[in-house]
Order: C-alpha cells, then structure tokens, then sequence
C-alpha cells in the first residue's frame, strides 16, 4: 500500500479506478471496496462484483487509484503527494538544473525522476540529497554528489599514484 491512510481510503463503499493493461477485461473501470481485512499483518481486500479467487486473480498487479483533493496537504511533516512533486523545478546551487517528471516508490526510499538538458537523472529523494522542497515556489534544492548531475572526468591512468616509491 502507497497510501497516508489506509484506515481512512480503505473503507466500505470506497471506489478506486483501475491501472491495467488495455487488454485487460477490467480496463477503464472502477471497482468498489465491501471490506478490507488483515490477514498475518497483509492486506486483503474484499470487492464488489469479485465473487472469488478466479475473478480475483484477472485482478494481479492492477494498481487501485483514490481520487483526491489536489489542494489537500499531507499531515506529516516532510511527507508530499505525488502530484505535488512531479513539475516542480529542481535548482542546485541557485541554477535550475531540471524538473521533477516522475516520483518512484521504492523499498529502500523514493526516487525522483529529474528531466534535465542531457537526459533524466535519477535521483534518491533523502534529506541528505534533497534538504528543501518549497512547494510554494514551486521548487526542490538537490545538493546532489559529485558524478550526480554531471560526468566525472575520467582518472589519467599514466601517470603513477603520488606515494608510490621509486
């Protein structure tokens, strides 16, 4: 689950819109919750119109989507919503080196997908990399390492290491 609160988006009578192939039976519908239940601390969802495993198995790796207030702001500190990300533009050092095209959600961290001039940089979205998102001003500082945003020059392999005896 990607969601803030599932206690509160999980609930009977919840509708969510289907992410399917487009050859799936279940392209461009929605489909209505009846109950969720927690089975060895998993998830399981209960649906209308999914009378069993059959029908629910048509269902593997659909992603369920919630429609939600655009305005509405996450109650945790640090924590933004997709959309709030993806346009935003991403300045290192003061300059505008890119903007935010697509947010992974990853088990290690989330990774911002940045669409700079030379091509899209993939970037982990931690304090350390990212201190300040400002979404106000529309902005995201990266304080990105060496190598990150830009090629490193390649090391001159003839010429010996500085401590290497003679």
């Amino acid at each position: 689950m990607y969601t803030d609160a599932p206690e509160r988006r999980f609930v009977p009578g919840a509708v969510f819109s289907l992410q399917v192939p487009t050859d799936s039976p279940w392209h461009g519908k929605s489909i209505e919750l009846t109950e969720l239940k927690w089975y060895n601390s998993h998830p399981v969802a209960f649906f209308k119109g999914v009378p069993d495993r059959s029908v629910a198995e048509t269902l593997i790796k659909a992603i369920l989507w919630v429609d939600q207030d655009l305005a509405e702001q996450s109650e945790e500190e640090d924590a933004w919503y997709d959309h709030q990300l993806v346009g935003l533009s991403v300045i290192r050092d003061g300059v505008k080196v890119g903007t935010v095209s697509l947010v992974d959600h990853l088990p290690a961290q989330d990774l911002l997908h940045v669409t700079t001039d030379s091509g899209e940089v993939l970037v982990p979205f931690v304090k350390a990399i990212v201190p300040t998102v400002d979404i106000a001003a529309g902005t995201l500082t990266v304080t990105p390492p060496a190598g990150l945003f830009e090629e490193l020059p390649d090391d001159d392999d003839d010429e010996p290491p500085l401590d290497t005896p003679e």
